[in-house]
C-alpha cells in the first residue's frame, strides 16, 4: 500500500469517527434520557406493586380482625371502617350490615342497606341483595313489606323467587294462606327454582296441608 493510500484510509477513519462523535453528541442525551426513563418506569413499577400488596395485606388483615369480633355492633363498626374498595368494600358493607341485624338495631341495619342498595359504585349483585335485605327487616306493617318485596319478586330480577318466598311469608303472617300458596306453588314450579329453595317450599306447603304436584313421568 502506498503513503498515499494509507493516507487516505487515516483521513476517512477519522470522518467516520467524527460522524459517530457528532452523532453521539447530537443523540446521546436522547439516549441517556430512554434509559433512564426505563429504569424509572421499571422502579415506579415495582413500588406500585410493592404498595398494592402491603395494601391489600392491610385490608385483608382488617377484614380479618373485624369478622373474629364476637360483638356484633363492633363487628359492625370495624367492617364499616375497613380499608377496602370495589367489590370488597360491599361485601364489607353487606357484612357490617348483617351483623347490625344480629345486634338488633334494625333501624341501623335498614339504613345501612339502603345506603348499599343506592351506591351506583358497587356491583349490582350487592345492590340488588341489599334490597331484598333491607326489605326482608322485621316490620310490623305487613302492606309497606310487601310492596317493598313486590318490585323484588317480579321475573328478571336476580333475586325474585326469594322475594316471592318473602312476599308468601307476609301473608301466612296475615292468615292470608291463600295468598301465601299461590306464590309458594309458583315458586315449587319455577324451573329456576335450587334444590334447597324448593325443599323448603315444600314443607312449607305440607306443613299446611296443601298436596304437591305428581312428579312429571316421562
Amino acid at each position: 500500500m502506498s503513503n498515499s493510500d494509507s493516507f487516505i484510509d487515516e483521513v476517512t477513519d477519522e470522518v467516520k469517527r467524527d460522524k459517530l462523535y457528532a452523532q453521539m453528541r447530537k443523540y446521546g442525551p436522547i439516549a441517556v434520557a430512554l434509559v433512564l426513563a426505563l429504569v424509572g418506569g421499571a422502579a415506579w413499577s415495582e413500588y406500585k406493586s410493592a404498595q398494592e400488596t402491603a395494601g391489600a395485606q392491610a385490608a385483608g388483615d382488617a377484614l380479618y380482625d373485624a369478622l373474629v369480633e364476637a360483638d356484633p355492633a363492633t363487628r359492625a363498626t370495624s367492617l364499616t371502617a375497613a380499608p377496602v374498595e370495589g367489590g370488597a368494600a360491599a361485601v364489607a358493607h353487606m357484612l357490617a350490615a348483617s351483623a347490625l341485624v344480629e345486634a338488633g338495631d334494625f333501624d341501623a341495619a335498614a339504613r345501612a342497606f339502603a345506603a348499599l342498595s343506592a351506591d351506583e359504585t358497587a356491583p349490582q349483585m350487592y345492590r340488588d341483595l341489599a334490597a331484598l335485605k333491607a326489605a326482608m327487616l322485621p316490620n310490623e306493617d305487613s302492606a309497606a313489606k310487601v310492596a317493598a318485596l313486590t318490585p323484588l319478586s317480579q321475573p328478571g330480577q336476580p333475586y325474585y323467587l326469594l322475594a316471592m318466598e318473602q312476599i308468601a311469608y307476609v301473608h301466612l303472617d296475615t292468615q292470608d294462606t291463600e295468598a301465601a300458596l299461590v306464590l309458594l306453588r309458583q315458586i315449587e314450579e319455577d324451573a329456576a327454582s335450587t334444590q334447597g329453595l324448593r325443599e323448603r317450599v315444600q314443607n312449607m306447603m305440607i306443613a299446611l296441608g296443601e298436596p304437591l304436584p305428581e312428579p312429571v313421568t316421562q
